[in-house]
């Protein structure tokens, strides 16, 4: 994870602090001997402070006036379900949620569902292979109420797995809820429905209806040192049907519109980038951030592919003057345009300095979308050339950014990370060079 700091959230799911889940949960009795090594522990590591934080958080969300009073708590149904009604009120105004308390309810506990999709999306793509070990416990799987979550950290009659999982859920439920509160804040969905509806009225060509798509294929070439791509043309379905593969060659389907500048039609594949909050969620804890006005800037966003340089210069210089019609200026924002093959430059783990696009943020009509333009050579190449392959990517920032270890702890878990890593990497390889 990018992130330094010690008081985000993420600190709570570390297993080499403090706040590592043991064989027995913590300690809420305030003199026993537990409490005083824990204590210990916290004023050596400087998580006295963190501590602090989620101590008062924790009384003030089950209503008690000491840590001694979660015990009582776990015993007394009625009592605990006055506080689960009184929490999900607590939490509806922090998160600015409103409506009547069903609703509120409902909407609280569909962040459940995000958190539960973040380990979802890993056990079904980078992390496929090892889903059995990641497995959620089954109650775990099942609660959405957190404050039943909350208290099973507590419950000595859970599994040291189940309490961390518990614990986990928890804080990407929050994460959830903020990714949530900003979407409705900056009004997301209007506007991701305004983006379509501009591209749809202004940018690609009248003489098409809306979602009408015009099939073709990349036949390419691919270099056996890194499997970059060396040639690549563009053919028909009938063509399509007659290749047989053989190594070094991939058949590529787009499926393409049409935008008309100066009244000449060209071709472009397009796929629109809309984060969904799971993604959004692990996008949180890569950055190591727990802002999402901070670390989410591409909510909206588009990735283009034409056939030549020529064609990329042309749709920068369409999208101006079709927003001009829109009746808005556009102006772009963070170019970075490495078509010339001098590769893409980037900060983020996990990514390759070798792939090569031209990328930008263009403002317009009160909406600031992301672009991503590439020729037919550049997206072969951001889809299947070795250490730019965007699987590859997407799997080394899992691991390289530390998400992989904060989610699934090996202590815990019992996977050698660096190992997976390995076999996960030589796996997406075999699936893309030999498919």
């Amino acid at each position: 994870m990018h992130s330094n700091r010690t008081d985000t959230p993420y600190n709570l799911l570390r297993q080499s602090g403090p706040f590592a889940t043991g064989d027995s949960p913590p300690p809420t009795a305030p003199f026993s001997a537990a409490a005083r090594e824990w204590c210990r522990a916290l004023g050596a590591s400087n998580g006295a402070t963190t501590f602090r934080v989620v101590r008062n958080q924790i009384l003030e969300l089950l209503d008690i006036r000491s840590l001694a009073g979660i015990p009582p708590l776990l015993a007394d149904r009625d009592k605990r379900e006055q506080t689960t009604r009184r929490a999900y009120r607590l939490l509806a105004n922090m998160f600015g949620i409103t409506g009547n308390e069903r609703e509120t309810v409902a909407r609280i506990n569909r962040f459940s569902s995000t958190a539960d999709d973040v380990v979802r999306s890993l056990q079904g793509k980078v992390l496929a292979n090892y889903a059995s070990h990641i497995e959620m416990t089954n109650e775990i799987d099942a609660s959405r109420c957190p404050l039943e979550l909350l208290l099973i950290i507590f419950d000595d009659r859970y599994h040291r797995k189940a309490r961390f999982e518990a614990q986990r859920k928890l804080i990407l439920m929050q994460l959830a809820a903020a990714i949530d509160q900003r979407e409705r804040e900056t009004d997301m969905e209007s506007k991701f429905s305004s983006f379509l509806a501009f591209m749809n009225e202004h940018v690609w060509s009248p003489d098409i209806k809306i979602g009408e798509l015009e099939t073709a294929f990349l036949l390419s070439e691919h270099a056996p040192a890194d499997f970059s791509c060396q040639a690549v043309r563009v053919i028909g379905r009938q063509e399509a049907r007659q290749f047989q593969w053989e190594p070094g060659k991939k058949l590529t389907l787009v499926k393409r519109r049409r935008f008309r500048p100066n009244g000449h039609e060209i071709p472009i594949y397009v796929t629109i980038r809309k984060k969904t909050a799971a993604a959004k969620v692990l996008k949180l804890l890569r950055k190591g951030e727990e802002n999402p006005a901070v670390a989410v800037d591409d909510e909206l966003g588009l990735m283009g592919v034409v056939d030549s340089m020529q064609e990329v210069k042309l749709f920068h210089q369409h999208l101006s003057k079709s927003a001009a019609r829109a009746g808005t200026l556009l102006s772009l924002e963070e170019i970075s345009d490495n078509l010339d093959g001098f590769g893409h430059r980037s900060n983020n783990i996990g990514s390759s300095t070798q792939t090569p696009m031209c990328k930008f943020f263009a403002r317009m009509g009160g909406m600031r979308v992301e672009f991503i333009l590439h020729t037919n050579r550049s997206y072969l190449d951001y889809r299947y050339r070795r250490d730019v392959a965007h699987d590859e990517y997407e799997a080394k920032r899992i691991f390289d950014s530390g998400v992989a270890e904060l989610l699934f702890p090996p202590s815990i878990y019992h996977l050698d990370l660096p190992d997976k890593r390995r076999e996960v990497l030589r796996r997406m390889r075999r699936d893309i060079e030999e498919m």
